[in-house]
């Protein structure tokens, strides 16, 4: 039985919404997209994390489209978007902004982001927060990183995509990284069938395994961004007590650090519901409330 069948019906809901697909190019890099909801609105662009893609997102970002224009991109080394030599925050950050302008949001613009896509979205509003409504960072955490770690790091980067003989065999062996909280088995199974491509003699993961090579985002890069930020921690997470905590005090403007209760790091897999309701009360609390809707958007969307 497919998971349209076995999910919620918030779920299926979700997939059944309208959505666009669009490619931008970005310093010579095709980038892929979806969006959600009407152009010329004020809008949220949902960044995902290291090895994941924007289909992380497709059961989250519907939750809002009725209100906004939302996107989720694949940054580059990632999903359906082209590759790179070399990957930075800097250029993920330039690609987030490019997206946000070709999928046609206006009037206000939110980055949410997980993991990786915290960083990426907290170097985003570091360097260009005057653009941004503001930035909220799930479980995402500036750490310093030894010369060790750092060759082991590229030494990763440079091994061969794993190949598995079947479409069946690469989605068998599909599993979050890590794998603590209480992911729902629906929401891991379209990831599951999201994340591989073919290749010559079989099939392999999306992302660039080269991607693991890039050069961290360290505490000392943390400087207050001139937009309103908050952090969202998983109760079960990867990043600790502590490390949130200095984060705090590097930003600089007291950003409120949400806890979500029973949840790993991979937050939309185990809680998305009181995901959405974390943002949608964080969305409040800068003064940035839902527009009213016109009952006609969702007609003109399709």
């Amino acid at each position: 039985m497919s998971i349209v069948h076995t999910a919620p019906p918030w779920f299926r809901d979700a997939l059944a919404h309208p959505v666009d697909e669009h490619q931008v190019i970005v310093s010579g890099i095709p980038i892929h997209y979806r969006a959600w909801g009407r152009e010329g609105r004020p809008g949220i662009v949902f960044v995902h994390g290291a090895a994941a893609h924007s289909r992380w997102w497709d059961h989250i970002a519907p939750q809002f489209a009725d209100e906004r224009r939302v996107v989720a991109l694949d940054l580059s080394g990632h999903g359906d978007s082209g590759h790179a030599e070399h990957y930075s925050y800097e250029d993920w950050a330039n690609q987030v902004l490019d997206v946000a302008r070709d999928a046609g949001i206006a009037g206000g613009l939110v980055l949410v982001g997980h993991s990786m896509g915290a960083l990426v979205s907290l170097r985003t509003a570091i360097s260009f927060g005057e653009r941004l409504i503001g930035a909220v960072c799930v479980d995402g955490a500036v750490h310093d990183v030894t010369a060790e770690e750092m060759i082991a790091r590229r030494q990763h980067a440079l091994r061969r995509p794993r190949l598995y003989p079947t479409r069946e065999a690469a989605i068998a062996r599909f599993h979050p990284i890590p794998e603590v909280g209480r992911a729902h088995r629906y929401i891991v199974d379209h990831l599951a069938e999201t994340s591989i491509r073919a290749a010559e003699g079989g099939w392999v993961w999306k992302f660039d395994p080269r991607l693991f090579g890039q050069s961290p985002l360290t505490p000392d890069q943390l400087l207050t961004p001139p937009c309103q930020i908050a952090l969202i921690r998983a109760q079960y997470g990867l990043p600790t007590v502590e490390t949130f905590e200095l984060m705090h005090r590097l930003l600089g403007s007291s950003p409120p650090i949400i806890e979500i209760a029973d949840s790993g790091h991979h937050v939309m897999l185990d809680q998305p519901l009181p995901l959405v309701a974390e943002l949608r009360s964080i969305f409040a609390s800068w003064g940035w409330e839902s527009p009213r809707t016109d009952p006609h958007d969702r007609e003109r969307s399709r």
